[in-house]
């Protein structure tokens, strides 16, 4: 997969995310990346990646929403969530192209979930 279809891959995902919640992102950007870098991998966690086996998928770099009191949005950098193209390749590519572009919506979806303060067990309840 290209960068420019994964980027799209990407987007398509966003794009799929409910407007009720869509509408709620705030101060948050999506950013594509190869690779995690060991900064990232250190800073993985249950409460904010997603991963398949040791391969970190995607990451969320931010103050989750239920963690965000009165004095939020004072001039707070934005959020960040981070998808891995790497990572999905070498865990999803081989299963075909729709089992990866279903993962690739999976993770943002994981990560928008951490945005929202769901830790990792009630997002494998909701089946993300």
């Amino acid at each position: 997969m290209t960068q420019e279809q994964f980027e799209a891959a990407v987007e398509a995902a966003i794009d799929s995310i409910p407007d009720e919640l869509f509408d709620e992102l705030d101060n948050v950007v999506f950013v594509v990346e190869d690779e995690p870098s060991a900064e990232q991998r250190a800073g993985a966690g249950n409460d904010n990646a997603s991963f398949s086996e040791d391969e970190l998928l995607g990451l969320y770099d931010g103050s989750p929403m239920t963690e965000r009191d009165s004095c939020y949005g004072t001039g707070e950098l934005p959020d960040v969530i981070t998808i891995f193209k790497g990572p999905h390749e070498r865990c999803f590519a081989e299963d075909g192209q729709d089992v990866l572009l279903d993962e690739i919506r999976r993770t943002v979806i994981h990560e928008v979930g951490h945005y929202f303060g769901n830790d990792d067990e009630t997002l494998a309840a909701m089946g993300y």
